[in-house]
């Protein structure tokens, strides 16, 4: 399964835009101090939402694949940026399991999604990202 995604500004000069994947939407934004409207997520906290998202998917995911009893979870992803041009500093992560498991089960099953986990691996493994077109429209 493929994942196309559109981030398409709103206009007026701003960085503040619309981000869709099929139905879903969020606001991509830039801090007021930095010059955006500061309505939604800059991008450095996207990839840490997909981080973050992804360790949530799979934990239950993985859970549901393993008969263990997981009610509620919490991931929580920090990082910086630094540099010029600015780059991510390592990414670390943590994460809370509520469920009527055994601890040991639910170690488990948080070192296991470390491993597969699709989003983290793909950053860990060094995907590719590249510019495949550009089309220049005037007003």
């Amino acid at each position: 399964m493929g994942y196309e995604i559109e981030v398409r500004s709103v206009g007026g000069g701003q960085p503040t835009a619309i981000g869709s994947g099929g139905p879903f939407t969020l606001i991509v934004d830039r801090p007021s101090s930095a010059g955006g409207g500061g309505l939604g997520f800059n991008g450095g906290q996207l990839l840490n939402l997909a981080i973050g998202g992804c360790i949530s998917n799979d934990l239950f995911r993985e859970a549901g694949k393993r008969d263990v009893a997981l009610e509620r979870v919490v991931v929580r992803v920090d990082n910086d940026y630094v540099g010029e041009p600015a780059v991510a500093t390592d990414i670390g992560y943590s994460v809370e399991l509520y469920g009527a498991a055994s601890e040991e089960q639910l170690r488990d099953l948080a070192a296991w999604v470390d491993e597969i986990a699709e989003i983290p691996n793909s950053i860990r493994n060094g995907t590719a990202v590249r510019l495949t077109a550009v089309k220049v429209n005037r007003p």
